[in-house]
Formats: structure tokens, C-alpha cells, sequence
């Protein structure tokens, strides 16, 4: 375990007896875990460890990342998704504060440290995220909170998406739901209301756990002082069947589990007899076969499964 710590005034010693646990998958991205890994190593000074589940990389690279950094916990996972990954390193993070991290970050300066007053400012914090900005437009924002969703349609908006960074955007704020790239939940939360389902594979475990959280009592928020440089996800590409598929499946399953009375019957009729046939229309049109099927076949099966 590689424990980085620095010198903290007196005042601070209750945050010197804190560890962050940062709990990051890779799944054949060993070129971007490893520059996640050093920049945290040159930058920052909280202390914390680095916890990696592999999630069944078509090369050994969890071996290759524990030859490079002997220190860092390597899990040897299936690939059991985006959930599963995190739950993996979960098992075995030592932390009181539990830092889910995409592999495809980097950070710029300490950071740390923001989130976890963030969050010891209030027992009922129950989350918070960083500004999210693009690495390769590091003036220009991803993320600076959400906006709720509408309980038809689920739609939302990412405030601050794509937008410069200006003063407005540098207000810790109260947020609708944390950001899977980058969030941070204290052990006592998770201890509560659960880790991540593990039901959606890809998209939308945040926000079905960020709406689980706001159940609870409890507050999420959006942590300026922090920032994360994100490449965007190496994963699961725009356009892509695969991502058609499960981002059909998980709205459908988001409705189901997280709206309630006739509201929910409203949502999935919304998603699966408008929203969805719109979109397999519209790739028709352009000779995108593969993606109709793929938007179709994710609705249904999140319409269908039993398992919630």
C-alpha cells in the first residue's frame, strides 16, 4: 500500500488520522492508469492509497502495473463492469473515504484534501465530486454539477458542460448527483445505504446510487477546489453498438428503480414507446443497422429483467 502523507498544522490533526482510499478499474487501459498513478505520485500530498481492479484485460497488465508500482493493490477481477470493478477494490480499501476514480484521469495539484473538508463539514455530506475539466482542453469544463431529472423523461443537464471555466463555476454548490469519473463518499455513507448496484454494467450505477443516497437524508455536492482532468471515456465509444445497448437498457432500469407510483409507469412508457423508437428511427435513416438493433434489443431488456 503506498501511504503519501504530508506535514499538517495542529489544527489539522483530525485530518492526518483520515485515509483516502482512490479505487480506480482498468480494463486495457494500462497506458492511462499508469499516468493516473503518477500524477497522484507527483502531485498529491493527502494521505492515501491506490487500489486497481483489472477488470479482465486482454494482457496481464495488473501484473505489468504491480512490476511498475509494487506498492499499489492490484485485484484480479472478471469483468464484472464499471459496479463490479469498484466493489472489487472496495473489499479490500482500507480508507475512510472512499475516492471512485476513473483511469482515464489526471490531476494537476492536490486535491484531495478539498474533497474529504467538503464532506467533514457536514455528518449529513453524504458525496462529493471535483470540477471536471478536459484534458486535452484543460480550460473547458465537463462537469460542475448536475441538474435533476425529470421523472418522465430523464433528462438532465451536466451544468457547466463544455463551457469555459468562469467564476460562476467556482461556488461549491449542492448537486443533483455526483460524477462517475470522480466521486468521493465517506465509509460510514457506504456502510449505510450499500455500494453501487451492480445490475446496470455500464451507465448510470452513479446516478441510481447518487438517488439512493438523497434518500438517505443525505446531501451530494460539487467541490470547485478540487480538480480532475478527465480524457473522457476509453471504454465505451460514442456510436458504438455496445454503448447503445446499455445505455437503453440502463434508463429503462434507472426508471424502475428509482421512480415510484405513476410516475414510473409514465417514464417506461416514455422511453420505450418515444424516446427509444425515435432514436432507432433516426439510425436507420442513416444506414446504421447495428445501432437500431442495439437501442431496441437495450430497451427491451431493461423493460423484461427481473433482476433490480
Amino acid at each position: 500500500m503506498y501511504i503519501c502523507r504530508h506535514k499538517i498544522k495542529k489544527k489539522d490533526k483530525r485530518a492526518m488520522n483520515t485515509l483516502v482510499s482512490i479505487i480506480t478499474v482498468n480494463y486495457n487501459g494500462l497506458a492511462d492508469t499508469c499516468e493516473m498513478i503518477d500524477s497522484f505520485r507527483k502531485y498529491e500530498t493527502y494521505p492515501y492509497e491506490i487500489i486497481v481492479a483489472d477488470n479482465g484485460s486482454r494482457t496481464p497488465e495488473g501484473e505489468e502495473i504491480k512490476k511498475r508500482y509494487p506498492e499499489i493493490k492490484v485485484i484480479q477481477n472478471t469483468n464484472t463492469g464499471f459496479a463490479g470493478g469498484n466493489n472489487a477494490g472496495l473489499k479490500v480499501a482500507q480508507g475512510e473515504y472512499l475516492f471512485f476514480l476513473n483511469n482515464d484521469t489526471l490531476i494537476q495539484k492536490p486535491m484531495l484534501e478539498a474533497l474529504v473538508r467538503r464532506l467533514e463539514t457536514d455528518k449529513m455530506n453524504g458525496g462529493v465530486s471535483p470540477m471536471l475539466k478536459y484534458s486535452y482542453a484543460p480550460d473547458t469544463l465537463q462537469y460542475a454539477g448536475f441538474t435533476p431529472f425529470s421523472p418522465i423523461t430523464l433528462r438532465n443537464a451536466s451544468i457547466g458542460f463544455n463551457e469555459k471555466d468562469q467564476p460562476q463555476y467556482r461556488m461549491a454548490r449542492e448537486t443533483a448527483s455526483l460524477h462517475g469519473a470522480a466521486m468521493m463518499v465517506p465509509r460510514h455513507v457506504l456502510q449505510q445505504i450499500g455500494p453501487m448496484t451492480e445490475v446496470y454494467f455500464l451507465f448510470y450505477e452513479e446516478f441510481d446510487w447518487s438517488a439512493r443516497m438523497h434518500r438517505a437524508g443525505y446531501k451530494l455536492w460539487y467541490e470547485p477546489a478540487a480538480v480532475v482532468y478527465h480524457k473522457e471515456s476509453m471504454t465505451a465509444r460514442k456510436g458504438t453498438p455496445l454503448r447503445e445497448f446499455y445505455l437503453s437498457r440502463a434508463r429503462i432500469l434507472y426508471a424502475r428503480r428509482n421512480i415510484s407510483g405513476g410516475k414510473k409507469i409514465l417514464s417506461c412508457l416514455y422511453l420505450s414507446l418515444i424516446a427509444a423508437p425515435k432514436k432507432a428511427v433516426m439510425y436507420l435513416l442513416h444506414g446504421k443497422c447495428r445501432l437500431t438493433i442495439s437501442v431496441l434489443h437495450g430497451t427491451l431488456q431493461g423493460l423484461i429483467t427481473s433482476k433490480l
